[in-house]
């Protein structure tokens, strides 16, 4: 059974529709008893990084949390602010993130796009895997997948980025460590490709 985790912060309805269309077994989970039934996590995340990681914190879930990724080594995937979530921190605020995977989140720097480009970061744009990976079995990537955001994943390891997508030059749009996996895109409002990948990660 997959855990959204339901701290206040991301379009967790959404993803529950396309679990529920799916019959993917899922809950919204807004208690530590309802983690520690899970097997799989979803982390959502909308606004401002400190925003939700002050929310996350309050919730109460995440020493739960924590336990079922770190120690228990349950799959986990963070989606668009959930992504950035999973670094050690953010130029967007102050709080710090979980770091579970070793690399900080940097807005985008207009001054160095070799074109004319502009944030948010917003619309459809193509996904390059950087490895091999099951979440992207049976995807179309070269239709895309939708993104909003002005900040990105600096990865300290190469090796922990999984997917890149070029805006302004190219940039991590995916990473995956062990069982911690992040896309900073919008699988539940992609259509097709991100149907199928909310399925895939349902099997990891």
């Amino acid at each position: 059974m997959i855990a959204i985790v339901n701290y206040g912060s991301g379009n967790v309805q959404a993803v529950a529709n396309i679990y529920m269309r799916q019959h993917v077994p899922f809950v919204l989970a807004s208690t530590p008893e309802q983690l520690d039934q899970a097997d799989h996590f979803l982390l959502p995340g909308v606004g401002a990084f400190d925003q939700c990681m002050q929310a996350l914190n309050a919730s109460g879930m995440r020493p739960s949390l924590e336990t079922q990724v770190l120690e228990h080594k349950k799959p986990v995937i963070g989606i668009c602010v959930g992504m950035q979530l999973l670094a050690r921190s953010s130029e967007e605020g102050s709080e710090p993130g979980l770091g579970w995977i070793d690399g900080t989140v940097k807005r985008f720097d207009q001054a160095a796009f070799h074109q004319a480009t502009h944030l948010p970061h917003m619309g459809w744009n193509t996904v390059e895997p950087a490895q091999q990976s099951h979440i992207f079995d049976g995807v179309d990537l070269a239709t895309g997948y939708y993104f909003l955001h002005s900040y990105y994943f600096a990865c300290d390891r190469q090796e922990d980025v999984l997917a890149v997508t070029e805006y302004g030059g190219r940039f991590a749009c995916a990473v995956h460590r062990d069982n911690v996996y992040g896309v900073q895109f919008h699988p539940e409002k992609s259509h097709l490709a991100g149907i199928r990948l909310l399925q895939n990660f349902a099997t990891v």
